[in-house]
């Protein structure tokens, strides 16, 4: 069951890496109009409700979907490195003389990891955001191929799936803060209350 679980989550977190395309520049009929770009979806349509969209070029439009995509893709990171914990941890130690398996979960955590084990974190993020291993949106089209709907299908999907992400990741962090401030204000023992097969 753990394992497939684990297995499942891996392939969801993977998703996260599909390549999106660019944003169309061809879809746009006047400029500031990015009603019919990849990313709109019924009922809400194009949700842009504090206009950041207003008058700006299609550069500008690429940067901000270039932007939302990375996030959307950290966060879906996120949201699977604060359920792994709940039922794995790694072998061996983050810094010598402390485990893995000593650190607390969560938000608890940022006090608990050493300096060495901050120092790893950051040089990886900073690494991956250097050499734009989350930013490459052309690595993987030829494996997936299918036509231009079904790409534009997929863009759609991780689109979503980030968005959805970026909210789950916020909540999780709320919750977890809040019990660290009242521990069990909620009555439940385990951070992810939502999955209790987790914890079977």
């Amino acid at each position: 069951m753990f394992r497939s679980l684990v297995l499942a989550l891996c392939l969801g977190a993977a998703s996260a890496f599909v390549a999106p395309r660019a944003a169309s520049v061809a879809k746009t009929v006047v400029k500031g109009d990015f009603s019919g770009e990849v990313g709109v979806v019924k009922p809400t349509g194009f949700f842009d409700p504090l206009d950041l969209s207003k008058d700006i070029s299609d550069e500008v439009f690429a940067q901000y979907r270039t932007a939302e995509l990375k996030h959307g893709r950290v966060a879906q990171l996120a949201v699977i490195g604060y359920i792994v914990p709940e039922v794995f941890r790694w072998p061996g130690e983050i810094a010598p003389g402390v485990a893995f398996a000593d650190i607390p979960h969560g938000v608890a955590a940022i006090n608990a990891i050493p300096a060495f084990g901050w120092m790893q974190m950051i040089f990886l993020i900073g690494a991956v955001d250097y050499y734009g291993v989350l930013g490459d949106f052309e690595s993987g089209k030829k494996v997936l191929g299918g036509t231009e709907a079904d790409l534009e299908t997929r863009q759609t999907q991780e689109l979503q799936h980030g968005r959805l992400a970026m909210l789950a990741i916020f909540e999780l962090l709320r919750h977890d803060s809040q019990n660290l401030v009242q521990p069990g204000f909620d009555g439940m023992e385990p951070l992810i209350t939502g999955l209790p097969f987790l914890y079977n």
